[in-house]
């Protein structure tokens, strides 16, 4: 802003604007004036953009018209919301000063910032969603990522060797901020971030990060958190916890340690096999097209939280799994999650209410909620109490009953409150006895002044004689002209109308000072005592936050259950020896948004089944059948059933995929690029624990250099990796792998032609695939019949040719060929398939006349 420069040009109001804006220069500052919250200058042609508001230029500042655009502040929070999802930072300045006293503008300062990482009001947040502040720290190939969970407190840690594995974990993870240091660009192979801010180098120093933190949890050092080998994630860590306090402003007695996550405790999954999969985020931007749109039907939003929390990070403990597998099957065979269920979904989202205590946000509903949740407790362990599954009974200990808090919120609260403290009226009757006589003063006015007049009449003797209120005069008694001769001697004057007197008495006088200042002193009271009872309740934080995390994991677990009898799941067996063996797997998406009846496929690798090379036409359901592969192991590791009749799953570290097309122009990279860079990333990474889909190896360049890729990736797989790879095809070249190469097998997606077009079977068979059907696919996207017709043509040319061409080279190998090319034999033709298909044992003389027009028919095409 040009302006910055000549503060002392503007007027005084916009000097005092000016000096703010100057300390928060990367924010939109709310300025706010009267009703509205208003911005300036540059902040106001950017919001005007954002918002979709009204930018206008009112008066002038150092000569120039100011541009100016504004919120009314009682609906800001919808405003700020829009601005956060947009990755905006706001500071919010307000009036403090009183505007009587006041000698220029009135004072004014920043009292809240809020950023995307760093909200917690209801209005701002995603329910079903985490909202992570992370801090990311780079140095000599390491990487030290820090996140932190504002709303719910968790602090998390991690420290990671490789690109390839920060790249992975930002996809999972999807920070609402990062943090970086100021000198710092993030790798280019990261997914794009959004609410990117740049912080001071020095606020990531190791020393100071470790004393910010050991003040924060009361601890002499670090060393009970085991994070003694990850001194980059200890310096973001640090950074990322001066950033919160700093944009606070208050303690935060709810973060009370950290944890570290290594990603060898989990199946490791890369950035482009989470986009691949659509865990949580669908290609297609459908929400309930996604594995956890079909799995989520949790009670409450924590539970919603944590289901997605377990479904991107499977865990490799096959112990605490199986635990979880456990808990579903007692859940189903006690029939008991459907009561359970019921239960929670009278528990309001405690984990992040107690995030708003800690913080002193939290509203009067905030409070009802929480104390209306925790009285649904008893019920709930009462029906826990009949289930003795190791992990529900765990749960039911951590969950508690919590009599104490639940007594004081009922005793403190009322019923039904309103929105806000500032409005009163949120504490119950007899919670404070100084409160209810400030209250009764005030409520109770009518009363007084009614007997007041009939004592004074009968002390006076004037019948007419009135006890009256307004604005201007306060409380007075009200006598004729008439009879103001008889007023007693302790009436004082007030006011002499035209045909009455007005007076007032040392005992209305008082009564007057004790009623106007009683709404006042009431409101001042039952905010100090709010404040005071927030203190209270964080003295129980952490118990509580223990009962929210359990009751979050009871919420998912009973989910699963619930989902396991919907949508015929299965538990599956997870097996210490190697090997997957999936009966009759569906895809648990595509069966759910489908209209059509889903075809269910089986699976089998073992020691000496490797790598299956799979075949058939595009639109078979290639794709389909490898995803649901993937999405069946990384269910069963994240503890829920899985779409399958049966399952047993050896030991799995890693899932990858490379599957569609896609180029990355602003990085200027091509599809093919993008191809080889995923496709090296398997290469280099997977082992022979690791569940490989490799779709469409090759396609992005010339045929032999594609075929030769395709080829050498599909043996080393098979040969030195040893994955469980899912190799999907159209070079039928590759088909001849098994007869070279041991674990290799062929299997093929089935379709059939059915006059001129195809019907697609989706199921798969043993064996390679005989032909594509390319020409078919693309006369069922509409392609023009007569380019069709023409494509056939040249189909058989070129066919023609190949054939002389290999009568010709008798005596010479093909380039992937194990025997002589003469004992290459061609594909049947289309009369010779349906000849072959034909019993004519069992043709009425009527069908082997029409059998005989439809060969006919094929022989004319």
């Amino acid at each position: 802003m040009s302006s910055l420069e000549k503060k002392e040009q503007h007027t005084p109001m916009m000097q005092q604007y000016l000096r703010i804006k100057a300390e928060y220069p990367m924010m939109l500052v709310f300025y706010r004036m009267g009703d509205f919250y208003e911005l300036f200058y540059g902040d106001a042609e950017k919001a005007a953009r954002l918002l979709e508001i009204t930018l206008t230029k009112r008066g002038k500042s150092a000569g120039q018209p100011i541009p100016m655009a504004g919120v009314p502040y009682h609906a800001a929070e919808g405003y700020l919301a829009k601005l956060v999802r947009q990755g905006e930072s706001v500071a919010i300045c307000e009036q403090v000063g009183d505007p009587a006293t006041s000698k220029g503008p009135v004072e004014r300062k920043v009292v809240r910032i809020v950023t995307p990482g760093t909200v917690t009001d209801e209005a701002l947040l995603e329910e079903r969603r985490d909202n992570l502040l992370a801090a990311l720290l780079g140095s000599d190939g390491q990487f030290g990522l820090a996140t932190l969970d504002l709303s719910g407190g968790r602090f998390v840690i991690q420290q990671m060797a490789s690109e390839e594995a920060l790249a992975g974990e930002l996809e999972r993870l999807r920070p609402a901020e990062l943090l970086l240091p100021e000198d710092y660009e993030l790798p280019s192979t990261t997914p794009q971030q959004r609410g990117v801010t740049h912080r001071p180098s020095w606020h990531f120093d190791f020393e100071t990060a470790e004393r910010l933190l050991t003040r924060q949890f009361g601890t002499r050092d670090l060393g009970g958190f085991g994070c003694a080998d990850q001194p980059l994630a200890v310096a973001a860590a640090g950074c990322l916890l001066q950033y919160v306090e700093d944009t606070q402003r208050s303690a935060l007695p709810h973060i009370r340690g950290l944890s570290v996550e290594r990603r060898e405790d989990a199946v490791i999954i890369d950035a482009a096999t989470r986009r691949n999969l659509e865990l949580d985020h669908s290609l297609s931007g459908q929400p309930q097209h996604t594995l956890a749109g079909i799995l989520d039907r949790t009670a409450t939003p924590m539970g919603s939280r944590l289901l997605r929390r377990w479904l991107n990070r499977p865990l490799r403990d096959t112990h605490r799994v199986r635990e979880r597998h456990d808990a579903i099957s007692h859940l189903l065979e006690q029939h008991a999650h459907m009561n359970l269920q019921d239960q929670l979904q009278g528990i309001g989202d405690i984990e992040r209410i107690l995030a708003r205590i800690a913080l002193k946000s939290a509203r009067p509903r905030d409070l009802a909620t929480l104390r209306d949740s925790l009285a649904a407790l008893p019920t709930l362990q009462k029906r826990l109490g009949d289930l003795d599954a190791p992990l529900l009974t765990s749960l039911s200990d951590e969950v508690g009953t919590h009599p104490e808090v639940i007594d004081l919120l009922q005793r403190a609260v009322i019923e039904t409150p309103p929105m806000l403290i500032r409005d009163g009226g949120v504490l119950a009757e007899g919670y404070d006895d100084e409160l209810d006589r400030m209250r009764n003063l005030s409520q109770n006015a009518d009363q007084f002044l009614l007997d007041l007049e009939s004592r004074e009449k009968e002390r006076t003797g004037i019948a007419t004689l009135k006890v009256s209120y307004n604005r201007v005069h306060g409380y007075y008694i009200e006598i004729g002209r008439s009879q103001s001769d008889s007023v007693p001697e302790d009436y004082v004057r007030r006011q002499t109308l035209k045909g009455a007197e007005r007076f007032i008495t040392p005992e209305l006088k008082k009564f007057e000072d004790q009623v106007l200042s009683a709404r006042e002193r009431a409101l001042a009271r039952e905010k100090q005592l709010y404040d005071e009872l927030l203190d209270k309740l964080q003295a129980s934080t952490p118990l509580l936050q223990q009962c929210a995390d359990a009751l979050a994991a009871l919420d998912v677990i009973t989910n699963f259950a619930e989902r396991a009898e919907r949508l015929e799941l299965n538990a599956p067996e997870l097996d210490d020896e190697p090997g997957l063996d999936i009966t009759d797997g569906r895809h648990p998406v595509v069966e759910q948004v489908s209209d059509n009846p889903f075809v269910a496929n089986s699976v089998n690798f073992s020691d000496q089944r490797r790598i299956l090379i799979i075949t058939g036409p595009n639109m078979g359901g290639k794709s389909t059948f490898m995803r649901q592969c993937a999405l069946i192991v990384l269910m069963a590791y994240a503890g829920s059933f899985v779409p399958a009749s049966a399952a047993r799953i050896g030991p799995v570290d890693r899932i990858f995929s490379r599957i569609g097309a896609s180029d990355d122009l602003a990085g200027g990279r091509s599809t093919f690029m993008v191809e080889m860079e995923e496709t090296a990333n398997i290469l280099h990474n997977a082992t022979e624990q690791s569940l490989v889909l490799m779709d469409e190896i090759g396609r992005g360049t010339s045929t032999f250099d594609g075929l030769s890729l395709a080829w050498s990736c599909g043996v080393e797989l098979a040969t030195r990796i040893r994955a469980y790879t899912l190799f999907a095809t159209h070079y039928f070249e590759l088909t001849t792998l098994p007869e070279e190469y041991p674990g290799i097998a062929n299997a093929h997606l089935d379709a059939v032609e059915h006059g001129d077009s195809i019907v697609f079977l989706h199921t798969v068979r043993e064996g390679p695939a005989n032909q594509s059907y390319g020409l078919q696919v693309a006369a069922l996207a509409g392609v023009p019949r007569r380019i069709i017709d023409r494509a056939r043509l040249r189909l058989e040319e070129l066919e023609q040719s190949a054939q002389r061409h290999t009568e010709q080279q008798v005596n010479q190998l093909s380039l992937f060929a194990t025997e002589p090319a003469a004992a290459t034999k061609t594909a049947p033709s289309a009369v010779e398939e349906a000849l072959n298909e034909l019993n004519p044992d069992e043709l009425t003389p009527r069908q082997a006349l029409d059998e005989l027009y439809r060969l006919k028919q094929l022989k004319t095409d």
